[in-house]
Protein backbone atom coordinates (compact mmCIF):
# COMPACT_ATOMS: atom_id res chain seq x y z
CA UNK A 1 0.00 0.00 0.00
CA UNK A 2 2.51 2.19 1.10
CA UNK A 3 4.31 1.75 -2.42
CA UNK A 4 1.06 2.69 -4.42
CA UNK A 5 0.77 6.23 -2.38
CA UNK A 6 4.55 6.86 -3.34
CA UNK A 7 3.76 5.90 -6.77
CA UNK A 8 0.98 8.11 -6.99
CA UNK A 9 2.59 10.76 -5.48
CA UNK A 10 5.21 10.44 -7.89
CA UNK A 11 2.38 10.80 -11.04
CA UNK A 12 1.29 13.85 -9.85
CA UNK A 13 4.77 15.53 -9.52
CA UNK A 14 5.47 14.34 -12.79
CA UNK A 15 2.53 14.47 -14.87
CA UNK A 16 2.52 18.36 -15.74
CA UNK A 17 -0.94 20.20 -15.58
CA UNK A 18 -3.73 19.65 -17.82
CA UNK A 19 -4.54 21.74 -19.97
CA UNK A 20 -7.96 23.43 -20.12
CA UNK A 21 -10.72 21.44 -20.47
CA UNK A 22 -11.41 21.08 -24.29
CA UNK A 23 -14.32 22.52 -23.69
CA UNK A 24 -13.09 25.97 -22.60
CA UNK A 25 -10.32 25.82 -25.15
CA UNK A 26 -13.31 25.41 -27.84
CA UNK A 27 -15.17 28.09 -26.11
CA UNK A 28 -12.41 30.23 -25.96
CA UNK A 29 -11.13 29.56 -29.58
CA UNK A 30 -14.58 30.75 -30.78
CA UNK A 31 -14.99 34.24 -28.71
CA UNK A 32 -11.41 34.93 -30.56
CA UNK A 33 -13.18 33.99 -33.87
CA UNK A 34 -16.21 36.78 -32.67
CA UNK A 35 -13.43 39.43 -32.20
CA UNK A 36 -11.56 39.11 -35.24
CA UNK A 37 -12.09 41.43 -37.93
CA UNK A 38 -12.71 38.37 -40.67
CA UNK A 39 -14.59 37.16 -43.19
CA UNK A 40 -15.83 33.31 -43.15
CA UNK A 41 -16.94 31.66 -46.80
CA UNK A 42 -19.35 29.04 -45.87
CA UNK A 43 -21.55 27.29 -48.16
CA UNK A 44 -20.83 29.84 -50.76
CA UNK A 45 -21.19 33.20 -48.94
CA UNK A 46 -18.80 35.33 -47.15
CA UNK A 47 -20.18 35.80 -43.28
CA UNK A 48 -19.19 38.15 -40.52
CA UNK A 49 -16.54 36.50 -37.70
CA UNK A 50 -19.79 37.08 -35.64
CA UNK A 51 -21.74 34.88 -37.61
CA UNK A 52 -18.94 32.67 -38.06
CA UNK A 53 -18.91 32.38 -34.28
CA UNK A 54 -22.37 31.68 -33.73
CA UNK A 55 -22.24 28.52 -36.11
CA UNK A 56 -19.13 27.39 -34.41
CA UNK A 57 -21.50 27.55 -31.09
CA UNK A 58 -24.31 25.95 -33.10
CA UNK A 59 -21.71 23.14 -33.97
CA UNK A 60 -19.96 22.49 -30.59
CA UNK A 61 -23.79 22.84 -28.70
CA UNK A 62 -24.43 19.74 -31.36
CA UNK A 63 -21.76 17.86 -30.65
CA UNK A 64 -21.84 17.92 -26.98
CA UNK A 65 -25.56 16.87 -27.08
CA UNK A 66 -24.60 13.98 -29.33
CA UNK A 67 -22.14 12.86 -26.78
CA UNK A 68 -18.89 13.66 -28.58
CA UNK A 69 -15.92 14.93 -26.78
CA UNK A 70 -12.43 15.66 -27.88
CA UNK A 71 -10.27 18.11 -28.34
CA UNK A 72 -10.35 21.61 -29.46
CA UNK A 73 -7.66 20.16 -32.58
CA UNK A 74 -10.14 17.17 -33.27
CA UNK A 75 -13.69 20.17 -33.04
CA UNK A 76 -11.12 22.51 -35.70
CA UNK A 77 -11.32 19.34 -37.91
CA UNK A 78 -14.97 17.63 -37.60
CA UNK A 79 -16.49 21.37 -37.08
CA UNK A 80 -14.52 24.04 -37.93
CA UNK A 81 -12.93 23.17 -41.13
CA UNK A 82 -15.88 21.93 -43.57
CA UNK A 83 -19.45 21.98 -44.23
CA UNK A 84 -20.99 18.52 -42.10
CA UNK A 85 -23.78 19.19 -44.73
CA UNK A 86 -21.95 19.75 -48.18
CA UNK A 87 -18.58 18.78 -47.27
CA UNK A 88 -16.90 22.06 -48.69
CA UNK A 89 -13.84 23.62 -47.09
CA UNK A 90 -14.59 26.83 -45.25
CA UNK A 91 -12.08 29.29 -45.84
CA UNK A 92 -11.34 33.07 -43.86
CA UNK A 93 -10.52 35.82 -45.18
CA UNK A 94 -8.45 38.70 -42.45
CA UNK A 95 -8.01 42.17 -44.10
CA UNK A 96 -5.79 42.53 -46.59
CA UNK A 97 -4.53 39.00 -46.67
CA UNK A 98 -6.18 36.26 -49.35
CA UNK A 99 -8.76 33.75 -48.23
CA UNK A 100 -7.57 30.60 -46.81
CA UNK A 101 -8.54 27.22 -45.27
CA UNK A 102 -10.05 28.10 -41.90
CA UNK A 103 -8.42 25.10 -40.43
CA UNK A 104 -5.50 26.64 -41.10
CA UNK A 105 -5.89 30.11 -39.16
CA UNK A 106 -7.81 28.28 -36.39
CA UNK A 107 -4.84 26.62 -35.37
CA UNK A 108 -2.98 29.40 -35.34
CA UNK A 109 -5.32 30.88 -33.51
CA UNK A 110 -5.73 27.91 -30.99
CA UNK A 111 -1.74 28.65 -30.52
CA UNK A 112 -2.49 31.96 -29.60
CA UNK A 113 -5.22 31.36 -26.78
CA UNK A 114 -3.07 28.25 -25.14
CA UNK A 115 -0.09 31.06 -25.07
CA UNK A 116 -2.57 33.26 -23.41
CA UNK A 117 -3.47 30.48 -21.08
CA UNK A 118 0.07 29.44 -20.37
CA UNK A 119 0.68 33.45 -19.55
CA UNK A 120 -1.93 33.79 -17.02
CA UNK A 121 -0.68 30.41 -15.60
CA UNK A 122 2.58 31.73 -14.87
CA UNK A 123 1.42 34.92 -13.27
CA UNK A 124 -0.58 33.38 -10.90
Amino acid sequence: MRRLRWGLLALILIVPPSAAAPVEEIRALIEDVAASDCRFYRNGEWHTAEAAAAHLRRKLRIARWMGRSGTAEDFIEQAGSRSSVSGERYRVQCTDEAPRDSADWLRELLRAVRATDDAGAAAR
